[in-house]
């Protein structure tokens, strides 16, 4: 969908599996009074099925293509969006979700993401089978910092204080390219 946004009125999360971008998106949804989106759960529903179901019965690129289909169906204004930690793969889907909104980064250490997944081989990730948290993580941070407006470090804050940075800075960086949300 070729939309055309006059503001970027969403506020878009990205980051590793485990960084927190589907708790701390629902906080923020509701401190901003936003809907939330969690694109994840949006593929669940389409598909009526899990999202390792997916991965084990088609492959993890087979996820990663329904991921970036759902994005770019993402038509919203004035929403929190979680998205899943593959979506930075598709330079076409994160094109889509610059075009309406901020794309913020939460940026976790890889230890409190060892800390924080327990179900790494069951979570539904768009990995190769013998990958690691540590290789995915890898090969994505680059990727996470390359589609960032903004980055946030998340260490040694609880969920409430990366909300709170999170609006800070989103505030000053449409004040700095005077986009309004």
């Amino acid at each position: 969908m070729n939309t055309v946004y006059r503001d970027k009125s969403n506020i878009i999360l990205i980051g590793m599996p485990g960084a927190g971008k589907s708790t701390v998106g629902v906080i923020l949804a509701k401190q901003t009074s936003k809907a939330f989106l969690d694109t994840d759960l949006l593929i669940q529903t389409c598909h009526g099925k899990p999202l390792q179901t997916i991965v084990n019965r088609d492959g993890h690129m087979a996820l990663r293509r329904i991921e970036e289909k759902v994005i770019l169906g993402l038509d919203c204004n004035d929403c929190v969006i979680a998205t899943g930690g593959s979506a930075v793969y598709s330079d076409t889907a994160m094109m889509h979700l610059k075009s309406c909104g901020v794309i913020v980064f939460l940026d976790v250490e890889l230890p409190m993401l060892q800390t924080r997944i327990r179900d790494f081989d069951t979570r539904g990730l768009a990995k190769l089978p013998d990958q690691t948290l540590s290789d995915l993580f890898e090969e994505r941070y680059p990727l996470y910092k390359k589609y960032a407006d903004i980055r946030i470090n998340c260490k040694g804050l609880i969920q409430e204080e990366v909300c709170e940075t999170i609006l800070k800075e989103v505030k000053l960086y449409n004040h700095k390219t005077s986009i309004g949300i």
